[in-house]
């Protein structure tokens, strides 16, 4: 082992109490147990927040970042470079970074100037391709990776090629408690004389709580004094999609196998302290975990190493501690065998014995001490594998490795333009203007953009993401006919509607935001109602004229078979409109033309961006060709000689063989090429399509021909337009909508470029 010395300022990051998660408890209790090791070294935390609002931390947390937010993981690399920490212990697992599969951690990581130990608590056998790659990245830019079980460090061997001398196992930390008798603790907790079972932890159905209850109508009928404790808060998580539903079930579950007076639930999550003290009343642990693939369990850990008789599922960490006659395995989901298991024990007090003293040895080296110097000792090889360069804190502050930074986002305008009926069409300035009413069009890019909002994470301060995204949808559901199977599009302010049937392409673009919000929508009810009005609009579409109709309809489509299994007759209608669109490019297009038709006017870039989808997803090389051909040519009609974006005007627009329209430009032409190009990308992984979309999205910021920003920083709106002389003072619905969907749409392409351009092309799946 090398002799460099002990870093003497120890960054670790992860989640960390008073947030409910084992991540968090486990941040703590190393942390501290490194503290108490080397009372020399300076050690803080780095808090990962989950919710706005973030938590109230002790002072051993000196920055936080949030979950979602991937600017705030350049900012705490910035923290961490700034403040010398010489060394960071990263706590990894999925599910607690933002991007996909987590791969905003990686934007830290590449910042960061120090050695880095990351302790794996999650090693998926099976990952999925992202989940892959960011293990992979993680793996190249830390020095050492900790795993907690041999399993773990056979799976990054075997399925990520990890070399084993970069790996070092090192146990879940436990508490050192004294191997006691359980009588003496059961007074307080009103259950002397009886035979203690728990099973502790946040509460979830992964956990398999329900096959230990119906285990114990078997148990009883033996041991009548037996008790089952079940310890634990819901899991934060789903307590806030399922409220209680689980725990409830548990216990109608008691009740039904007439178990009820044998079962006792204690709804907290219960701390170091308190939780001792219901260890040490404990006669059996039962842990009856669902999953095979867990290689690590903490509530595991604590009890087993505190000595006491364990039953358990054969997960990958409960077969490692509990082989040797350390503890009893059984099947999953057998409550029979549990219940064997549990009689066994009762009735065989020298077994017992003999499996808590031979667990309570193993657990000797747990022991938060031990584990502290494990921990310290390959710190010490971390630091002294890292080439000793100084730190360059500005190195790579230059624009050309960190570009401009994406605005803020500031919904003040969207929330001010909406009512409890949807979102009004204009404004007057940035005044809701009553006068003109509402539309389904400006209602479903607002539903659209709520869905986007939501994947990033982002929760408006003033209003309730889904109560909007409610108040949205409900619009787009009073808008169709059903009859008809047709939307409006025009509603009075006195919500009535002005036309019996809307445009095809309003009829289009509801399509498009019912069908995003049947594939993306993470509230149930949405995402059916969602699903609902999308198939009953879907038919109309077959027999329209509009080409934007078509696109707007196959956004949607692709939308929607994101979660929903593909019908036939989806399939049919998608293949039709690919084709109506395949056949117009071929009818109208030239050399010098590569056009679907005669003229360009509005939203041009989504009948493009609309076979790109199709051509990757059917798929179909025609039709993805037809797109980027398309839109690349569009592209450069759109770029003036300054380099800059510039839409085709509205005053007249662009006929084939006569002089454009170079005024009155429009936001959502804005908007749909970066929508475009971020698709091209996706579709190609050729980086100039992110140039493109990025030179689209300046426009809004000033980057212009009349060098003034759309975009108003202060109210949250977006000017109508942009004239000869100057921009509209007007900040209406579709224009303040189209800048907040292009910067999710910036903001969501930004998040996956680190692991998007390493996967392969779905075309090519």
């Amino acid at each position: 082992m090398s002799q460099a010395p002990f870093p003497r300022r120890i960054a670790f990051l992860g989640d960390y109490p008073p947030r409910l998660c084992g991540i968090a408890t486990f941040t703590h209790d190393l942390c501290e147990a490194i503290s108490e090791a080397v009372p020399e070294s300076e050690c803080y935390v780095g808090a990962v927040n989950d919710r706005p609002e973030g938590y109230n931390y002790p002072s051993r947390v000196r920055f936080e970042l949030r979950e979602k937010d991937l600017d705030s993981y350049r900012r705490a690399g910035d923290y961490l470079n700034f403040n010398n920490a010489e060394l960071l212990c990263v706590q990894h697992e999925f599910g607690i970074y933002g991007g996909t599969a987590g791969s905003h951690l990686l934007a830290l990581l590449q910042e960061v100037r120090m050695p880095v130990v990351t302790t794996l608590h999650t090693v998926l056998q099976d990952p999925s391709a992202a989940q892959h790659k960011v293990l992979l990245e993680l793996a190249d830019r830390s020095e050492r990776l900790v795993v907690m079980a041999e399993k773990g460090a056979d799976i990054l061997k075997e399925t990520y090629e990890i070399p084993a001398g970069k790996i070092d196992v090192i146990p879940h930390g436990i508490p050192d408690l004294a191997f006691a008798d359980s009588e003496p603790y059961k007074a307080q907790f009103g259950v002397e004389g009886k035979s203690v079972l728990l099973t502790f932890g946040l509460i979830s159905p992964g956990k398999g709580i329900e096959h230990a209850i119906q285990a114990m109508a078997e148990i009883v009928s033996h041991h009548p004094d037996a008790v089952y404790l079940v310890l634990g808060a819901t899991h934060p998580q789903l307590l806030a999609t399922e409220g209680e539903r689980y725990r409830l079930s548990l216990k109608r579950l008691a009740e039904d196998y007439g178990v009820n007076k044998h079962v006792i639930f204690h709804n907290r999550f219960v701390e170091l302290e308190d939780l001792t003290e219901f260890i040490g009343a404990t006669d059996i642990y039962i842990t009856p975990y669902l999953n095979e693939a867990q290689i690590t369990s903490g509530t595991l850990a604590y009890v087993f190493g505190a000595g006491k008789a364990v039953i358990s599922t054969p997960y990958w960490h409960a077969r490692e501690l509990l082989d040797g006659g350390r503890g009893v395995l059984v099947p999953f989901r057998d409550s029979g065998a549990i219940a064997e298991a549990v009689r066994r024990l009762l009735e065989d007090p020298s077994q017992m014995q003999t499996i808590r003293e031979s667990a309570y040895t193993m657990g000797r080296e747990m022991v938060w001490a031990r584990v502290a110097q494990r921990y310290l000792e390959t710190f010490k090889a971390a630091g002294a594998k890292t080439t000793a360069t100084p730190r360059r804190a500005f190195a790579k502050w230059t624009l050309d490795h960190r570009p401009l930074a994406l605005p803020p986002r500031r919904l003040d305008h969207v929330i001010r333009m909406s009512d409890s009926t949807g979102i009004l069409q204009h404004a007057i300035y940035n005044v809701p203007n009553y006068h003109e009413g509402y539309c389904t069009d400006d209602n479903a890019r607002a539903f659209i953009l709520c869905n986007l909002l939501d994947e990033l994470g982002d929760e408006p301060p003033s209003g309730s993401l889904n109560r909007l995204a409610s108040c949205y949808l409900a619009f787009l559901a009073m808008a169709l006919d059903r009859s008809s199977g047709r939307f409006r599009n025009f509603m009075s302010y006195s919500r009535t509607w002005l036309e019996s049937a809307g445009s095809e392409d309003s009829h289009g673009r509801a399509l498009w935001a019912a069908g995003t919000g049947a594939g993306r929508s993470r509230d149930g009810g949405h995402a059916r109602l969602s699903a609902h009005l999308f198939e009953q609009g879907v038919q109309a579409v077959v027999s329209f004229t509009s080409p934007r109709a078509w696109a707007f309809t196959l956004l949607g489509i692709h939308e929607y078979l994101r979660r929903y299994p593909a019908s036939s007759s989806l399939l049919s209608i998608r293949g039709t409109l690919t084709n109506k669109l395949i056949t117009l490019w071929r009818a109208a297009s030239s050399k010098k033309w590569p056009w679907f038709e005669e003229s360009l006017t509005y939203e041009n870039a989504r009948l493009s961006q609309a076979l790109i989808l199709s051509g990757q997803w059917m798929p179909s090389k025609d039709a993805l060709e037809i797109g980027l051909k398309s839109l690349r040519w569009l592209a450069s009609v759109q770029t003036a000689e300054s380099g800059a974006f510039r839409p085709i005007g509205s005053n007249g627009f662009y006929t084939k063989g006569e002089s454009r329209s170079e005024m009155d430009q429009q936001p959502v032409e804005a908007q749909a090429m970066v929508s475009a190009s971020e698709e091209a990308f996706r579709a190609t992984r050729d980086s100039s399509w992110t140039a493109l979309s990025k030179q689209a999205f300046d426009w809004f910021m000033g980057r212009n021909d009349l060098g003034v920003a759309l975009y108003d920083f202060t109210s949250g709106g977006c000017s109508d337009g942009l004239h000869a002389d100057r921009v509209s003072e007007n900040q209406g619905a579709e224009s303040t909508l189209a800048f907040h969907l292009a910067l999710a749409e910036m903001n969501k392409a930004e998040e996956t470029a680190v692991t998007l351009t390493m996967l392969p092309s779905p075309l090519l799946n």
